[in-house]
């Protein structure tokens, strides 16, 4: 089985300083057939004005995966971490028992643009925790390379969840390939430039659900008709 959300159907929210599109519900967006996949609860793609940005507020039981598309966001919160996370970090904050954070953007002449990724964790209660690594992109070049596992494997940010997330920059003429292993869902998201999955022409924002008939393997091949696709890909139960 395989479901388009096409990136003109997400939710939308302009508060002036701040544009985001929801993939799934959040805040004051609501659409009950969007509340997640599997595991997978929120993907806001955000894009903040110069010097804005969000103000201290808090958060609980939730992995929160922060990652920069285009200039640098400034983060600090109450586990006294201060970070600037760029293109090609990745930065994980587990709330667990309850963390507060600010996060900004870092220029004040220039905008960020970033996605913000939600997955509830394996068991409430944590110890709140920070973690932030880079991936070159020669690494994530015409294939999928993990960066966040439950794991850590392979230098990824742990994600306390059976959830990984990939990362795939594919040129034009490359294909990239990954095989879930029997039973796996995945969620596919166009972070840049336009795809094609299989054949299907997919546009920057578009995701796509993808779920095993009968409990086989998926083998997803990517391919792109532009300079450079940037592809998200996240492997759940």
């Amino acid at each position: 089985m395989r479901f388009i959300r096409r990136a003109g159907d997400r939710g939308f929210a302009d508060h002036g300083w701040l544009k985001s599109r929801h993939t799934f519900s959040f805040a004051d967006y609501v659409d009950p057939d969007f509340m997640g996949f599997r595991v997978l609860r929120v993907i806001n793609e955000d894009r903040v004005a110069a010097g804005q940005g969000f103000p201290t507020h808090p958060h609980r039981d939730m992995e929160i995966l922060s990652y920069v598309l285009d200039g640098a966001l400034e983060h600090k919160d109450s586990m006294g971490t201060g970070s600037v996370i760029r293109p090609g970090d990745v930065q994980r904050m587990t709330a667990g028992t309850g963390v507060t954070h600010s996060e900004y953007n870092h220029s004040k002449t220039e905008g960020v643009h970033f996605l913000q990724i939600w997955i509830p964790p394996n068991r409430r209660g944590l110890t709140p925790s920070y973690e932030q690594k880079s991936f070159p992109e020669a690494e994530r070049r015409g294939r999928f390379r993990v960066i966040a596992s439950p794991d850590g494997r392979d230098g990824s940010v742990t994600v306390h969840q059976d959830a990984s997330l990939h990362s795939a920059l594919v040129t034009a003429g490359e294909t990239a390939t990954y095989e879930t292993a029997p039973g796996r869902h995945v969620w596919l998201q166009v972070a840049r430039g336009r795809a094609t999955l299989d054949g299907e022409e997919l546009a920057q924002g578009d995701g796509v659900a993808i779920a095993p008939d009968g409990g086989e393997a998926l083998v997803l091949r990517l391919g792109t008709p532009d300079p450079v696709a940037e592809i998200l890909l996240f492997d759940m139960p």
